[in-house]
């Protein structure tokens, strides 16, 4: 009988990407994917460590599996990606729960196999948190979407901003080289998958690592011209690093989406530079102004924290004024989190938490009305979307994205996914939009 495996993927879609290559390794290696943790005979967590929420959770995951582990001891428990580039996390695991058996780092997927070898030879727990695997030497992997692909283009991140452990958990700036990167998506154009997105800590700063050195808005255009192709998307920008020659590829490239995630985590000019951020609030929307006049019907979101130390109800005011201006259709909010090994957590003005929270309500609201007006304003207009799948709450009802990546349901045959169509929006809340197929 199959051995089966689960993957348990927490954070970004750097460790979604990596999930995928681990599950190439495991299937490789004769296992069978399963979705129910009681029937899987391999389990493995693979950690994010910017919320404190994550890793508590990966925390209590791990306890809840010490009665099925009795009950199976074959089971092999592994744990990996970011929480355990820290000593600390990797530590607590190590000591309080003693029925894993594999932790590795996110520089040392390709070692699985040997690392599986190594605890069934000894039944000790390996360990393994070496820097091996390089961003050029890729890891073959399954991916969780027959037509939408990840590609990672860089790995780590040299801006230190001091609320933030991912310099820490994932090294320093290292970019892939464009040879690399090309044919990654010649292969996936030729697979027939409809679109892409570009994967960096700051996909902005790509290139200055390579011997020679290229910009991303060059590699846009490079990509851009891919045969089969039809969307490229990328994640994440830093405000200080966006170019007005990445400005100018987007406007031009046929392929790149209006849609940007451009985090501006708070509006306080003395915040930011408390963060470490290195743009002030009059920079930030300055580049707000430029993209929508170059892309008039560019879609943005963002990433903010409430409750920084310090912050005032002055400066969260300007936070809130900056949500006003902007105007975004999508928002990632967060109430300020410590992170042990961060410049940040060691100030003194820490923020109430039942001060943090009120804050946040108020930011909700404001967010939640401005992207239901913002959805209002597509009523009537036929947006291009492409097909992902059935609803999770209807099996009738098909669901996708718009360029500008709003959520679109709509009725339609289960045929139609993976291709594009038009669909006539008809209704709206603040999250989703209703329509017609065309």
């Amino acid at each position: 009988m199959d051995k089966k495996y689960i993957i348990q993927t927490y954070g970004c879609q750097m460790n979604e990407h990596d999930s995928e290559k681990i599950a190439y390794i495991l299937e490789k290696l004769g296992y069978v994917k399963t979705d129910k943790i009681e029937n899987a005979d391999f389990i493995i967590y693979n950690t994010c460590l910017v919320r404190e929420n994550a890793e508590l959770k990966v925390y209590g995951q791990l306890g809840s599996l010490k009665p099925l582990k009795k009950e199976k001891p074959d089971m092999i428990i592994a744990v990996c990606g970011c929480m355990m580039q820290t000593g600390e996390a990797k530590e607590i695991i190590q000591e309080k729960y003693k029925h894993v058996d594999i932790i590795f780092g996110t520089k040392n997927i390709s070692s699985l196999p040997s690392l599986i070898n190594r605890h069934l030879s000894t039944g000790n727990t390996v360990v393994d948190i070496e820097d091996r695997d390089l961003i050029d030497n890729q890891i073959d992997m399954i991916r969780e979407h027959p037509f939408i692909g990840y590609v990672n283009i860089m790995t780590g991140c040299n801006n230190f901003c001091t609320y933030c452990i991912v310099p820490y958990a994932r090294g320093r700036e290292d970019s892939r080289s464009p040879e690399s990167i090309l044919d990654e998506v010649n292969d996936l154009a030729k697979k027939g998958y409809k679109e892409i997105t570009l994967l960096g800590q700051n996909v902005n700063s790509y290139g200055k690592t390579l011997s020679n050195p290229i910009s991303f808005p060059d590699l846009l255009r490079m990509i851009n011209k891919v045969e089969g192709i039809e969307r490229i998307r990328f994640l994440t920008s830093h405000p200080k690093d966006l170019s007005d020659d990445l400005i100018d590829a987007m406007a031009e490239c046929d392929k790149v989406c209006e849609n940007l995630h451009l985090p501006f985590q708070a509006g306080s000019n003395r915040i930011l530079k408390e963060m470490n951020r290195k743009y002030t609030q009059e920079d930030y929307l300055l580049l707000v102004k430029k993209l929508k006049n170059k892309i008039p019907n560019i879609t943005l979101s963002t990433d903010i924290i409430v409750g920084f130390p310090g912050e005032t109800e002055e400066d969260f005011e300007e936070t809130l004024k900056v949500v006003r201006e902007v105007e975004y259709d999508q928002g990632f909010t967060f109430i300020y989190s410590k992170r042990e090994g961060t410049k940040a957590a060691t100030m003194n003005n820490q923020v109430e938490r039942n001060i943090s929270q009120k804050r946040f309500e108020r930011l909700l609201d404001l967010m939640y009305g401005i992207f239901y007006k913002n959805n209002e304003k597509e009523l009537g207009k036929t947006l291009e979307v492409l097909v992902e799948g059935p609803s999770k709450n209807n099996d009738e009802v098909l669901t996708g994205r718009t360029r500008g990546y709003k959520l679109v349901h709509f009725k339609g045959d289960k045929s139609l996914i993976g291709k594009l169509v038009n669909v006539k929006i008809t209704g709206h809340n603040s999250f989703s939009l209703n329509g017609d197929l065309i």
